[in-house]
C-alpha cells in the first residue's frame, strides 16, 4: 500500500495524551513526538490531552480512529480500551484484557508463571507486619514496587532489612497492591514487538542502583547497547521468551517486554508495556531504528495496525 492511499485510509487520528496518571508528563512527550510525526507524513492528526470528557470530546470530533499515547492508570490497564470500544472507535495496541494484565505486574506474572515462563519470584505485600516474612522467602536484595504503576515510580530496591518499611512506605503512596520480587544480578534488555515480530533487543546499562525513573527518563549516563553484545542463539532465545510472553497475555499489534539476565545466563521476564515510551530517551524507537525502521515509519506501521484488511 503506497503512503499516500494508507494515510487516505488512516482519516482523522486522535493521538491521546496526558491523563492523569503518576506517567502525564511522559505521556505527553511521548504523544507529542508522535503527533508531530504523524503531521509530518500528512496524516490528519490531532492531539488530545484527556480529560474526564474525553468521550464527548471523541464523538464531537468524528475521528476514525486513535493512536493511545497514554502511560499509566486510565491509558494502560483497560480503561480507555473499554471507552474506546463502546464508541466503536479503533485504536492502536492491545485490548481490554491484554492491557489490564499488563498494568497489573502481579497479575501478569501470575499468568506467566501459570504457563512456565520464567519470572523472578515474587510475594504480594498486604500489610507493614508480611515486611519480614517476604525478606524471608526471598532473600536480599529485593525489589519493592507497587503493582499498577509504572516508569519505575515508586519502586525500590532493598538491599538492608532496615530499608524494606520506607521501600513499602513509598510503594503504599501509589498503589495499595504492593508486591515485593527477587532480584536478578545481571544484565536488563528490553525487545519492542511490532505486528507480530521481535526488534532487535537492546541492552540497558546505568550507573545507577537500577533503572529508575532518573535513569529512564532524566539522566544521560544511561548506556542503550544495540547490538546488545549477545550470541545470535542468545539473541534469538531472547526474542522467542519476549515473543511468548507478549502472546501469554493476548497483546496485540505492539509493546515492549523487559526481560534480565542472571549470571548463569538464563533470562528472566520481568514485565510487559502495553503502550510503550515514544521519547527521544524510549526504547522502541531505538529498536526499530536498529531494524531499519525510522521514527515516521514506525508510527505509521503502528497506526495502520487499527485498519481491517
Amino acid at each position: 500500500m503506497s503512503n499516500s492511499l494508507l494515510i487516505n485510509r488512516l482519516g482523522k487520528v486522535a493521538v491521546l495524551m496526558g491523563g492523569s496518571s503518576a506517567e502525564r508528563e511522559i505521556s505527553l512527550k511521548s504523544g507529542s513526538a508522535v503527533l508531530a510525526a504523524l503531521l509530518r507524513a500528512g496524516v490528519d492528526a490531532h492531539g488530545i490531552d484527556v480529560g474526564s470528557d474525553v468521550l464527548s470530546v471523541l464523538e464531537q470530533g468524528c475521528f476514525d480512529r486513535a493512536f493511545n499515547l497514554l502511560h499509566g492508570r486510565g491509558g494502560e490497564d483497560g480503561v480507555i480500551q473499554g471507552a474506546l470500544q463502546i464508541l466503536n472507535l479503533p485504536y492502536t495496541g492491545s485490548g481490554v484484557l491484554a492491557s489490564a494484565l499488563s498494568m497489573d505486574k502481579m497479575s501478569c506474572k501470575q499468568q506467566w508463571q501459570a504457563l512456565s515462563l520464567p519470572t523472578p519470584a515474587m510475594v504480594s505485600l498486604q500489610s507493614e507486619q508480611g515486611l519480614d516474612d517476604a525478606i524471608e522467602s526471598l532473600g536480599l536484595p529485593l525489589v519493592v514496587k507497587p503493582s499498577n504503576e509504572g516508569s519505575s515510580v515508586g519502586m525500590s530496591k532493598v538491599n538492608h532489612a532496615e530499608q524494606m518499611t520506607p521501600a513499602w512506605q513509598l510503594a503504599k503512596q501509589y498503589d495499595d497492591n504492593i508486591i515485593a520480587e527477587r532480584w536478578v544480578v545481571g544484565g536488563e534488555y528490553t525487545i519492542a514487538i511490532l505486528d507480530g515480530l521481535a526488534l532487535p533487543p537492546i541492552k540497558v546499562e546505568t550507573p545507577r542502583e537500577f533503572y529508575d525513573f532518573e535513569a529512564k527518563y532524566q539522566e544521560n549516563s544511561t548506556r542503550y547497547l544495540c547490538p546488545c553484545g549477545l550470541s545470535e542463539e542468545a539473541i534469538a532465545e531472547l526474542q522467542s521468551l519476549a515473543l511468548q510472553a507478549f502472546d501469554a497475555v493476548n497483546a496485540q499489534g505492539w509493546g515492549r517486554v523487559d526481560v534480565l539476565s542472571d549470571e548463569q545466563g538464563k533470562f528472566w521476564l520481568l514485565e510487559f508495556n502495553s503502550v510503550p515510551g515514544m521519547t527521544d530517551h524510549s526504547l522502541v524507537p531505538m529498536a526499530a531504528e536498529a531494524a531499519g525502521i525510522d521514527f515516521e515509519s514506525l508510527v505509521l506501521r503502528i497506526l495502520s495496525l487499527t485498519l481491517d484488511d
